[in-house]
């Protein structure tokens, strides 16, 4: 009797073992985080997304995961995506249906990323929002519209500020314990030195555009087949291989020929990008008359991005060094700076004066 108990004893240890690390979540490579707000005019494009990463799907080292909000659907669902050769449903397994969430909540962003780092870990994560988006400030001539937001859901009229993006990032690094490994917008005009200033201490790479992205947004299946041959990849190679990617589907690619942007920043060098903006800003400030009248001249010739005063930063401080207006050193010290934030820069013809961020 005694050696049955003690066997007894020793199996309930071994089951309540094999059971606690069954429901232990297994740690990956990387887990892709997409917050995906389609609670508007762009639903059809969020589809269109779902399917070409259901082409892909989730692999043994990297996680795909979506928090799907759809004007078209009532509730606002969690998927894993899982490879689906269906092409008229999206069939990836719903982990969780959240109701009618907020998708224009930065509060609701955070549950997602914390929840998604919880049920799905990995050693580095790639946090994504795809939506509108419209870089940073509040217009002068409308005060009631807001143009620093992203993702903005029509259901509840509601929208996440520059300010709240930048507060949402940093909640989840600190909830990981480490910066962020690659933020992206798969959204309009977000490329800009106000909003990846937000974001810069709990950040380390930013992906974004500087102009008006197309309909179709990023080409999720070719994106993610290069992504899967190299899920070792490093923040920063993954941000570029999303890059080309992009570039490619517009350049007579999967999505046709768009004129388009698309640039990596490193925010691991933000912080001395800042130093030589403030030096920049002060030589400025400190202009005759005259050159002043000049440096203003050059803003109005300067590559605008939609709105007039969305301005390329690298071409700017290019045309003011060309007229001697600031000092050789002014002009390559913020150059450097410049080219060791933005790693990769792909645009099209129509912005070949793109430089990578927009001010």
């Amino acid at each position: 009797m005694k050696n049955y108990q003690k066997l007894k004893m020793i199996l309930s240890v071994l089951i309540f073992g094999l059971l606690s690390v069954a429901a232990t979540p297994q740690e990956k490579e990387w887990t892709f985080l997409l917050f995906l707000n389609a609670n508007n005019n762009l639903d059809y494009f969020g589809d269109i997304n779902l399917k070409q990463m259901e082409q892909i799907g989730s692999s043994d080292k990297i996680n795909i995961v979506v928090q799907w909000g759809s004007m078209s659907r009532q509730t606002v669902k969690r998927l894993l995506i899982k490879k689906s050769t269906n092409p008229n449903q999206i069939t990836s397994p719903v982990v969780e249906d959240i109701g009618k969430a907020d998708m224009g909540d930065y509060k609701e962003l955070t549950k997602f990323l914390k929840w998604g780092h919880d049920k799905y870990p990995a050693k580095k994560y790639f946090v994504a929002i795809w939506n509108h988006g419209n870089g940073w400030y509040k217009s002068k001539q409308d005060q009631n519209m807001h143009i620093n937001d992203i993702s903005y859901d029509d259901k509840t009229g509601n929208q996440i500020t520059t300010e709240q993006l930048g507060v949402a990032m940093e909640e989840f690094s600190n909830y990981i314990g480490h910066k962020v490994d690659l933020y992206g917008s798969d959204a309009c005009l977000m490329s800009m030195a106000e909003v990846a200033g937000e974001m810069s201490d709990s950040v380390s790479y930013f992906a974004g555009s500087q102009e008006v992205e197309p309909g179709y947004g990023w080409p999720y299946n070719t994106f993610l087949e290069e992504w899967m041959k190299n899920p070792m990849a490093s923040p920063e190679e993954v941000g570029k291989t999303l890059a080309s990617e992009y570039y490619k589907a517009y350049s007579g690619g999967v999505y046709g020929v768009s004129s388009v942007t698309f640039s990596i920043l490193n925010l691991n060098a933000f912080r001395n990008f800042e130093m030589a903006v403030t030096n920049l800003k002060d030589e400025l400030m400190n202009l005759s008359q005259s050159d002043m009248k000049l440096a203003l001249d050059k803003v109005k010739g300067t590559q605008s991005f939609t709105y007039p005063d969305y301005k390329d930063f690298g071409q700017f401080v290019d045309s003011v060094n060309a007229d001697k207006i600031i000092s050789e050193k002014i002009d390559s010290n913020f150059n450097k700076s410049l080219q060791d934030l933005v790693v990769m820069n792909k645009t099209s013809d129509t912005y070949r004066n793109a430089h990578g961020i927009s001010i």
